[in-house]
């Protein structure tokens, strides 16, 4: 039970699999002219293998990784 991975948003609270989460900052995508604005909800994130990411699908943009700084627990 030790070697299980803890993810925390920008708050310090953990996430699940399937949570919702809010972004704290407007963020550029890679590869995209696309920019997410701060306030932007994502529902159903998918947790990494990388405590300090998350993989979610926006409207904008589907396959998503995003790091959990910039999160937080909606």
């Amino acid at each position: 039970m030790s070697d299980e991975i803890v993810v925390r948003d920008a708050n310090g609270a953990q996430l699940h699999d399937g949570d919702s989460v809010t972004l704290i900052k407007d963020l550029k995508v890679k590869g995209t002219s696309e920019t997410l604005k701060r306030g932007t909800l994502v529902k159903g994130i998918r947790l990494t293998d990388n405590p300090g990411e998350i993989e979610c699908n926006t409207k904008q943009v589907k396959g998503l990784v995003l790091k959990t700084e910039f999160l937080k627990k909606a």
